[in-house]
């Protein structure tokens, strides 16, 4: 992810709410930044505070896909020419990619929005249309914009989003050597199906990545209180 990707997870007593940070870089968010959300896209209890313009997305995902309670929307640069390249389509090339089947669908956004959008899905239409082209597959591309991935959880749809990048990289890679031998879907489902018992294995890594990103920076207000001047203990201490 860039600084404009977001996760959300559905919430686990009410199935038709979700869990989404308010808008900002995904790196940054803490727990404290998460919004609930009805699957209208409308933010519970009036919070004031900015969401994303694309929590559409998420909200018709999952009022289209009971199974679905995670959701990944990224803007992965080696997967987007595979969005707009007609007649090669993203499909799995390894078996850590198996869940992309026989090819991953790619919503063309000109078929709901006209020739003249922002590409962005920014009302309930759009992303009605999307979950419609998403189907039941694990993944979808968005033309010129990116892709969204779905999981069983949040772990198995980071990881899904993870490895869709890295399929892409490898497949745009081995194309340049001649014809492509990719998995068969029966590879491809089996390969899908041992890699969900080990998640936890990318996950535990990815975790701890995560915690070593600097925490945010404390309010200037905050550091002015701490540090009373040059010469004061606290303020030389924390430089």
């Amino acid at each position: 992810m860039d600084g404009f990707g977001h996760v959300s997870v559905r919430h686990g007593e009410r199935p038709d709410r979700f869990l989404l940070a308010r808008s900002m870089a995904p790196a940054l968010v803490e727990a404290s930044d998460l919004l609930t959300f009805d699957l209208d896209g409308n933010a519970v209890g009036n919070d004031p505070r900015t969401p994303y313009l694309e929590r559409f997305i998420h909200g018709e995902i999952y009022r289209a896909r009971p199974d679905v309670m995670a959701v990944v929307h990224s803007h992965s640069p080696c997967v987007i020419p595979f969005g707009v390249a007609s007649g090669t389509p993203l499909r799995a090339i390894c078996h850590m990619s198996g869940f992309l089947g026989a090819a991953a669908p790619v919503f063309e956004i000109r078929d709901a929005a006209g020739p003249a959008s922002d590409m962005l899905i920014r009302d309930r239409a759009l992303g009605a249309a999307l979950a419609r082209s998403l189907g039941s597959n694990a993944v979808v591309l968005m033309r010129g914009h990116g892709s969204t991935v779905v999981g069983k959880s949040v772990r198995q749809a980071v990881f899904r989003a993870v490895y869709t990048e890295v399929n892409a990289r490898l497949q745009a890679e081995a194309l340049r050597l001649g014809p492509v031998n990719y998995l068969t879907g029966e590879e491809a489902a089996n390969a899908s199906a041992a890699n969900d018992g080990q998640l936890n294995r990318a996950w535990e890594l990815w975790k701890m990545m995560a915690a070593q990103v600097p925490r945010r920076a404390a309010p200037k207000s905050r550091l002015r209180r701490q540090s009373p001047g040059p010469s004061g203990g606290r303020g030389s201490r924390r430089r």
